[in-house]
């Protein structure tokens, strides 16, 4: 299940807020095994490598030609192990795996913000917007921004996609125009921790004081080319949640007229069973009011199949190009930018203006 390898560490390469990338030099044990490799090793986890270091390394991403995930990942400097880290909190996180690490989790005991939250039962009507992607999280946060500039607005990670938030380059770039980030379930690395999607919304609400929050799965995802083997399917779940605790959930479709699937064009069939199917509370559906012909008309007729128990929300987009252009990281969905699936980045943008003009 895992193809390890050892390896010796050639020189440290990019670094982002909880990883470092590194060259690796590898000891091959398969003639197709490559002689070096970019890895990524999180710090908190495994240390600090630096250059001569041996190091443990999994190469299942590599063998299989993920592109998100295309690293070699460090298990473990065998050779020189970090110290212990006393850690208040009894939340473990990646359960039962070799590398289960323990955090707090901010309604524990020990948090400062246990005050906060021991008593916390509701949003108070904050909105949140729900996307099934990763990649739609920087769109959201510039459309929010661009409709309401003091707006704190808070990230609310699922563990459908990537465990370690620390993997997100985007999320690293966002961090100055976030009010930070929750990381939830089996998902760690936040700005604050929680056990469920539920209890990271109010930890959004009540201990980052956020005016409104996204909710999507970390960078990656697993997908089967199924109606509901994806793991954005959540996304219909964390409606449910966000109507649970009394806030106001913004769905933010998936809409493409660019992906080369036929499943995904329009809006993609993902969304139509996120929204459709799994969320049984009611949410409002953002379009943009300014899709091209024919796209906008096939978007109008998916989603206003979906209504109700959802309500339709049309909303002026082309002038959230700019502020898009403006983000201090790259946009980017299966490859494309913003000049490639205009659409899909503007439909994004659509869900975070009118969540910020919902108030909070």
């Amino acid at each position: 299940m895992i193809r390890w390898r050892w390896g010796t560490v050639i020189e440290a390469r990019r670094e982002w807020r909880g990883s470092l990338e590194l060259d690796v030099a590898v000891e091959k044990r398969r003639a197709e095994d490559p002689a070096s490799v970019r890895a990524l090793a999180y710090p908190a986890l495994v240390g600090v490598p630096r250059a001569g270091d041996r190091v443990l390394l999994n190469l299942n991403a590599l063998a299989l030609g993920l592109g998100t995930g295309g690293y070699a990942l460090v298990v473990a400097l065998p050779d020189r192990l970090p110290d212990d880290v006393d850690v208040p909190g009894h939340v473990v996180k990646a359960r039962y795996t070799p590398l289960q690490a323990i955090v707090l989790a901010a309604d524990e005991e020990a948090s400062p913000l246990r005050s906060a939250l021991v008593d916390a039962v509701d949003l108070g009507g904050m909105p949140v917007v729900v996307a099934d992607l990763h990649s739609a999280l920087p769109a959201v946060v510039a459309g929010a921004l661009a409709q309401r500039p003091d707006a704190r607005v808070a990230y609310v990670m699922t563990d459908g996609g990537a465990l370690p938030a620390w993997f997100s380059r985007t999320l690293d770039g966002l961090a100055p125009l976030l009010a930070g980030t929750v990381t939830t379930g089996q998902s760690f690395g936040g700005d604050l921790e929680s056990t469920n999607v539920h209890s990271g919304l109010l930890a959004a609400r009540h201990g980052l004081r956020a005016d409104l929050a996204v909710v999507t799965q970390g960078p990656g995802n697993l997908g089967t080319g199924t109606s509901w083997g994806f793991s954005g399917v959540a996304a219909g779940e964390a409606v449910n949640a966000v109507h649970a605790l009394g806030g106001r959930a913004v769905a933010a479709p998936r809409i493409s007229d660019a992906d080369p699937r036929p499943r995904h064009r329009g809006v993609s069939h993902h969304s139509l069973t996120a929204f459709g199917r799994v969320a049984l509370a009611p949410a409002s559906l953002v379009m943009p009011s300014d899709l091209p012909a024919p796209l906008s008309g096939e978007v109008r007729a998916a989603l206003s199949a979906l209504c109700p128990p959802h309500s339709l929300v049309e909303v002026p987009s082309v002038d959230l190009a700019g502020p898009l252009d403006e983000l201090p990281v790259r946009l980017s969905t299966m490859g494309r930018g913003l000049a490639e699936d205009t659409a899909y980045f503007l439909s994004a943008a659509a869900a975070g203006r009118y969540a910020a003009s919902l108030g909070a």
